[in-house]
C-alpha cells in the first residue's frame, strides 16, 4: 500500500450528506434511498482515503442493481487514484480469495447477501483479506464519505478485468482427496443466487450426481430471498432430496459465503453440529491444532475438540472476532453455529464452498450416511436453535435473567453476552449487532426434555416478541 500519497489539492463535492446502511460488519442499504450510484461513489473514495491502497479487488452478486453499483464504485476508486481488478460476478468469497491470492491492497464486494431484492450493499477487505468493520475502519470510512471531501490523487487508476476463477476452483479442489470420493447423489440448491455457477465448474472434477433446485442466478429472486436460515425457504431443498432418494442436500444463501446441509432423510442440520464435524476433518490432518469457535452452543464442539487432543478457543460471535482470534492463534479452522466456517488456507476467511466438500468426502470415507455422522452428536447434546426476541431494553433484559440464574450457575461468562453454564445445561443470550434483537441458545447435556423446559422458560422470561 501506498501510504506516503500526498493529495494535491482536496477535492470537496457539494453533495455532502449523512449516508444511513453501515452496520458492524459492512454496508447494506434500501436501493435507491440509501444506496445508489452516487453513495457507491462515495464509499469508494473514502474506503482509499482510509486505506490507501494501490491496488484493489472489486466482485458483484447477481442482484439487479450490482452492476450498476459497481460500476459506480469502481469509478470512485479510479478517480482516487487507485487501480482496479474487476472479478466479475462472484461470491464474497472469491473477492476474499483474490486479494490474498493476489497480493491485493484490498477488496470490495457489492453484495446483500440473503436481503430483500430491493436491498444491496458492500463488504470490505483490506490486504490479507483481514476485515473492516465498525470497529477497524468502516465508522472511518462512513464518516470521508458524508463530509465528501477527498484527497486529488496525482493520476487516476487503471481498470483491468482479471478471472481468478480457475485459479479459486482448484484452491477448494485442494481440501480434497478425490481418490477417496464416491458416488453420491447430492441435491445443490443455489437460491437463484450465485453458487450454481460454482457447482457446474465443480462437477467435472467431482463424482456425484447434482439434482439442481433453482440453480440459475435470477436477481428478481423468483423462488423467494436465498436464505435458508428461514424454514420456508427448505421445503424445495427437502422435497428434492425425498424425491431423488439423494443422500445429501446443500443450499446457500444469495453470496454463497454460507452453505447449510441436509441429511438423506431431509433433515436440516443445524450449523452448531457441522462445526464439531468439520473439526475432526481437521485435527485427524494436524494434531493438537487450534479450532475457534463462539459462545453461543460450544458442548458438541468442545467435546469433539477435546476428544481429538484439539486446543479450543472462544471467540466473540461475528465474521471480524473470528478472524481476528483465528489469526492470533493461527487456528487450522473456526466455525460458528450461523454457518459461517473459517480456513487458515483460505486466508482465514469463511467461504460456503469448503464445507460441504469436506463433508461429502467424509461421507464417502467413513461410509456412514449424514444422519449418523451428526446424529450422535446432536442426541448427546440437544440444542434449541437461536430464538430471536424483539424487546425494548435487551441490556435490562440480560441482567434480569442473570439476577434469576446466578445463585445456581456454575460458570457466568460474557465473552458475548451472557453464557451461564449448570451442571446439565447451558444457555447464551446475546443482543443482535446488526438488528434491534435479543438472540436465545439453550443446550443440555443428552436431555431433550430438559433443554426444551429451560427453553420455554428462558422465552417466558425474556418476553418480547417473536422475530426471525
Amino acid at each position: 500500500m501506498n501510504s506516503d500519497r500526498q493529495p494535491s489539492t482536496v477535492n470537496t463535492q457539494p453533495s455532502a450528506s449523512p449516508i444511513s446502511g453501515f452496520k458492524a460488519y459492512d454496508y447494506r442499504g434500501r436501493i435507491p434511498n440509501e444506496l445508489n450510484p452516487d453513495v457507491a461513489y462515495r464509499i469508494g473514495r473514502a474506503y482509499v482515503e482510509f486505506l490507501k491502497p494501490q491496488r484493489v479487488v472489486v466482485g458483484r452478486d447477481i442482484r439487479q442493481s450490482s452492476a450498476e453499483l459497481c460500476e459506480a464504485l469502481t469509478r470512485g476508486l479510479l478517480d482516487s487514484g487507485v487501480d482496479v481488478y474487476d472479478i466479475g460476478l462472484c461470491g464474497t468469497e472469491v473477492v476474499y480469495f483474490a486479494t490474498f491470492n493476489e497480493s491485493m491492497d484490498g477488496g470490495i464486494m457489492v453484495t446483500a447477501s440473503h436481503n430483500p431484492p430491493d436491498y444491496n450493499g458492500m463488504k470490505f477487505v483490506r490486504e490479507e483479506s483481514r476485515p473492516i468493520s465498525g470497529d477497524t475502519g468502516l465508522q472511518d470510512i462512513k464518516r470521508i464519505a458524508e463530509a465528501n471531501a477527498y484527497s486529488a490523487p496525482a493520476n487516476r487508476g487503471k481498470k483491468f478485468e482479471i478471472d481468478v476463477m480457475r485459479k479459486y476452483i482448484e484452491h477448494l479442489l485442494s481440501y480434497l482427496d478425490r481418490s477417496k470420493l464416491k458416488k453420491l447423489k447430492v441435491v445443490v440448491n443455489a437460491g437463484n443466487g450465485g453458487a450454481g455457477a460454482i457447482v457446474d465448474q465443480l462437477e467435472p472434477y467431482l463424482p456425484f450426481e447434482f439434482i439442481k433446485v433453482n440453480h440459475n442466478p435470477d436477481g428478481s429472486f423468483p423462488n423467494g430471498v436465498p436464505n435458508p436460515m428461514l424454514e420456508e425457504n427448505r421445503r424445495s431443498t427437502i422435497d428434492a432430496i425425498l424425491a431423488n432418494k439423494a443422500d445429501c442436500g446443500v443450499a446457500w444463501d444469495g453470496d454463497y459465503d454460507r452453505c447449510f446441509l441436509f441429511d438423506e432423510k431431509g433433515g436440516f442440520i443445524e450449523g452448531y453440529y457441522i462445526v464439531g464435524l468439520l473439526a475432526s476433518v481437521f485435527l485427524k490432518k494436524e494434531r493438537g491444532a487450534r479450532i475457534v469457535h463462539d459462545p453461543r452452543l460450544t458442548w458438541a464442539t468442545l467435546d469433539m475438540i477435546e476428544g481429538l487432543q484439539g486446543k479450543a478457543v472462544m471467540s466473540k460471535s461475528g465474521h471480524a472476532f473470528m478472524k481476528d482470534v483465528m489469526r492470533n492463534v493461527d487456528a487450522i479452522y473456526g466455525g460458528e453455529m450461523s454457518a459461517h466456517h473459517y480456513f487458515r488456507n483460505f486466508g482465514y476467511a469463511d467461504s460456503g464452498q469448503i464445507p460441504w466438500l469436506l463433508v461429502t468426502q467424509l461421507m464417502c470415507e467413513s461410509g456412514k450416511p449424514l444422519s449418523e455422522l451428526v446424529g450422535e452428536r446432536i442426541a448427546r447434546y440437544p440444542a434449541s436453535g437461536e430464538i430471536n426476541r424483539k424487546v425494548t431494553d435487551a441490556k435490562q433484559t440480560m441482567s434480569e435473567v442473570q439476577a434469576k440464574y446466578q445463585a445456581s450457575a456454575k460458570s457466568v461468562d460474557f465473552t458475548d453476552g451472557l453464557s451461564m453454564e449448570f451442571d446439565q445445561w447451558r444457555f447464551n443470550l446475546r443482543a443482535s449487532n446488526t438488528e434491534p434483537l435479543i438472540r436465545l441458545n439453550v443446550e443440555s447435556r443428552g436431555d431433550i426434555a430438559l433443554m426444551k423446559a429451560k427453553t420455554a422458560e428462558l422465552v417466558g422470561l425474556v418476553g418480547g416478541q417473536e422475530a426471525h
